[in-house]
């Protein structure tokens, strides 16, 4: 019978502060913001580096709050505090450049008239191949068709066609 008594009040109570929690939050928010900044683009996949670590945070908040925390409780205000945070820094990105600019990656021009870029695709460790790959897959054969290509934030690859047709 023991397995039924759920004591409710145990489960949502907070026992560590709550600026603790908001400052914990806070923190491993900006702290991975700034490392996934300093990681090449491309490592994120097909997210945002604001989205990867978006999900990420909240899904380890997610778990904590499940076992982690000592409450559900405690779990709920480091994902408001998240989402909140998460809801900032988007708005403050939207108003004012340099926020976007500390968050977001401008593209990066790795293909220009037809000729590589070599070392811009170094920065982002882009192979030839790689290259190569993601223009067969837009139907260019040739580098030399393209004008313009650029690992655009989010990592994929854009390119625009000397014939202006992409």
């Amino acid at each position: 019978m023991e397995l039924l008594q759920i004591n409710l009040a145990d489960l949502f109570q907070i026992e560590k502060p709550l600026a603790e929690l908001i400052l914990r939050a806070v923190a491993l928010y900006l702290g991975i913001l700034l490392l996934l900044r300093i990681v090449p683009r491309r490592t994120g996949g097909e997210l945002a580096t604001m989205d990867l670590l978006f999900v990420l945070l909240i899904s380890e908040a997610a778990t904590h709050s499940l076992g982690g925390y000592s409450t559900v409780t405690e779990g709920f205000v480091v994902i408001l505090t998240l989402l909140a945070l998460n809801y900032v820094i988007n708005s403050l990105s939207y108003y004012f450049p340099a926020i976007e600019k500390l968050v977001s990656y401008p593209p990066l021009l790795v293909v220009k008239d037809g000729k590589l870029l070599r070392r811009n695709m170094r920065r982002e460790f882009l192979t030839e191949e790689e290259l190569m790959e993601h223009l067969r897959r837009e139907g260019i054969a040739d580098i030399r068709e393209v004008k313009s290509a650029h690992v655009e934030a989010d990592g994929h690859i854009s390119f625009i066609s000397k014939n202006g047709d992409r």
